[in-house]
């Protein structure tokens, strides 16, 4: 296999060695760029944005970044280079695996998939690894990695926790101790009748009203189920609430953080309320501003000149923090899938192939970045929508 391998921190540099290299592409089977330690790769991948002659000639197949498991910790929380180089990748290889414990291990794995939900991770001891792991695997390549992995943008909840309960009509407790935020937000909606349908509907309702303003309620007060997303306030010593049950049947409460942080209970005349039903979700939000993604999955059309206007403001203000996007987009009355990549303030986007039929026609894009708003992406994308 004929590689070349190229060091290089400055993009023109990069333009003119590339530029070079396609007068003899037909004797190269790939181009290997490693940059070194902590370097940005942002300038790495826009060049195969900015220059047309290297993005005609080449396309990027994967980034992979290096983690030290043994020495990241020193890094991952304080320095930006570190973070961004997580956030940029496609395949992240934890190395040194032999040097930290299995729950060491695991704790970086999840720290890695709270900044980054779509990278491929791979455990390494001397950096030992399969090449076509890591070559020749498209991964840069979304429709690729969706034909693997179908629903490796599926996004996580803008809630942590779900609870069904089967209630009587009538008024309910619902006691919190202190947590560690002074407040969460919740949706309580009727269910009536449970099942997976109707279920699944609920879920589908929740997350819209956790992109839509709330409506606060101080400790001692009252609230029932509806359309309408309830910021619950906490004092210092904790808070009590009052739930009114309209009519007999289940409900469903999502909340934004898991109950036991807040030791919730959920009582009548002094007698706790199991749940009839549970479900935990991946967290989308955090408690600092570290670097994470975003991943918004949604059917319905969007009209085009709209999602045009919302996404070139998004990267006007925005685009210093968002590291990489990618995404298909299903625009209304058109056939074929508009389809993205984005670096920064960097944005490349072609009609592709025509939908297969109706049913796969959607809406799949991810956000990775810093200090990234779930519900303002949400909020901004749905105005979109035709």
């Amino acid at each position: 296999m004929n590689n070349g391998c190229i060091c290089c921190t400055v993009r023109g540099d990069l333009i003119r060695i590339l530029g070079n290299l396609v007068k003899r592409k037909d004797r190269l089977d790939a181009v290997l760029i490693e940059t070194t330690g902590l370097a940005d790769p942002a300038p790495v991948a826009q060049t195969f944005f900015v220059d047309d002659e290297v993005r005609n000639a080449f396309r990027i197949d994967a980034i992979v970044t290096l983690v030290d498991a043994k020495h990241v910790w020193q890094h991952i929380e304080t320095s930006s280079e570190c973070q961004e180089q997580i956030a940029f990748a496609d395949v992240t290889l934890i190395n040194k695996t032999d040097l930290v414990d299995e729950a060491a291990l695991a704790k970086l794995e999840a720290k890695i998939r709270s900044m980054n939900s779509v990278a491929k991770i791979h455990r390494t001891q001397n950096a030992a690894i399969a090449l076509d792991c890591i070559f020749n695997i498209r991964a840069f390549d979304l429709d690729n990695a969706l034909a693997f992995a179908p629903d490796f943008l599926k996004p996580e909840m803008p809630f942590e926790w779900a609870g069904v309960y089967e209630l009587e009509a009538g008024i309910y407790d619902i006691l919190f101790q202190p947590g560690p935020d002074p407040e969460m937000n919740i949706v309580a909606l009727c269910l009536g009748k449970f099942d997976d349908t109707v279920y699944e509907s609920a879920k589908k309702t929740a997350v819209r009203l956790f992109s839509t303003e709330t409506v606060s309620r101080a400790s001692g007060t009252q609230f029932r189920s509806g359309v309408k997303l309830q910021k619950l306030e906490f004092g210092a010593s904790g808070a009590q609430f009052q739930f009114q049950a309209g009519l007999t049947g289940q409900y469903v409460f999502f909340t934004q953080h898991p109950p036991d942080e807040f030791k919730m209970a959920f009582t009548r005349s002094g007698r706790a309320i199991p749940t009839a039903r549970e479900e935990t979700f991946a967290a989308n939000h955090t408690h600092d501003q570290s670097v994470s993604s975003v991943g918004i999955i949604e059917k319905c059309p969007v009209d085009g000149k709209k999602f045009n206007a919302w996404l070139g403001d998004l990267l006007r203000k925005k685009g210093a923090d968002i590291y990489r996007m990618k995404g298909i987009v299903n625009v209304k009355d058109q056939p074929n899938r508009f389809v993205f990549q984005g670096v920064h303030m960097l944005f490349d986007g072609k009609l592709d192939r025509p939908w297969k039929n109706a049913g796969e026609a959607g809406n799949q894009f991810v956000f990775i970045g810093k200090n990234l708003d779930r519900q303002e992406l949400e909020k901004g994308f749905r105005s979109c929508l035709a």
